[in-house]
């Protein structure tokens, strides 16, 4: 319990040690409640610390989720399988299978291509954060996490999945901006934006999934293609040039990583 209570303790008023029970700590974090985002939803939190496997279920559980758990890698691609969760939430250091390796094998899977997946670990390296992405995941929480800022990172990650799901339909508005892909145009305010294909395509990329960092390998791999080489900058470039036509507020700069969408 006291490694419990270290781990969340950014999060919990000091109190005596030796009264801390975990009780106590439900009624210290006592909740919010269901909400429009969470109802029926369902998580898949994987990690092999059984206390933090309770303490994240009892929260989760407070704010309207179904939760179904996992304590190592091969033990959640089974149960997601079987549960087909919303929203997965991964461990990276953990026996058997580790969370980077199990994020790789479930986006193999056509039925997990598209659900969102969270890393969740101590670990503040650049070079994890960016192997995490690599391998698929849509967002990375470091350790020690507050409840509450975790809930709101699940709550947007499911609300930007309702958002990839309408990626069929040929537009995404963000409110005064409007993208249309069969025109290769942007609307911003009722103007037309012309943009060269190349940052039409990087835009569409990246206002697809909003809030999802895409590393400067994918955007490579997603608008070139491996058989092209162009130089390191010439993402910056055409980043300079979608801000300047849209404006600085979409498009943000992940230090030493890559690019993400936010509205």
């Amino acid at each position: 319990m006291t490694k419990l209570y270290n781990y969340f303790t950014q999060e919990l008023p000091v109190v005596c040690a030796g009264c801390f029970t975990f009780a106590a700590m439900r009624l210290l974090m006592a909740g919010r409640g269901m909400n429009e985002t969470t109802k029926g939803k369902k998580i898949l939190i994987v990690d092999d610390e059984p206390d933090i496997l309770d303490f994240l279920r009892y929260n989760l559980q407070k704010e309207g989720y179904t939760v179904v758990t996992a304590s190592d890698g091969r033990m959640a691609l089974t149960v997601a399988q079987q549960e087909r969760p919303h929203l997965i939430l991964l461990d990276i250091m953990m026996p058997e299978l580790d969370g980077v390796e199990t994020c790789r094998m479930l986006r193999l899977k056509k039925e997990f291509k598209e659900v969102p997946i969270a890393f969740l670990t101590a670990r503040d390296e650049d070079f994890t954060q960016i192997t995490a992405l690599d391998a698929g995941g849509d967002d990375y929480i470091t350790k020690p996490v507050r409840p509450r800022i975790l809930t709101s990172r699940i709550n947007a990650l499911l609300r930007r999945s309702l958002i990839a799901a309408d990626l069929q339909e040929e537009q995404l508005r963000f409110g005064d901006l409007v993208i249309d892909k069969q025109k290769f145009l942007a609307f911003k305010g009722g103007t037309t934006v012309e943009l060269p294909r190349k940052e039409f395509q990087i835009l569409w990329l990246l206002a697809g999934r909003p809030g999802r960092v895409f590393t400067r390998e994918e955007i490579f791999e997603k608008i070139w293609g491996n058989e092209v080489i162009v130089g390191n900058r010439t993402i910056d470039v055409h980043i300079r040039k979608l801000r300047e036509n849209l404006g600085e507020d979409y498009i943000k700069t992940m230090k030493g990583i890559g690019y993400k969408f936010e509205f």
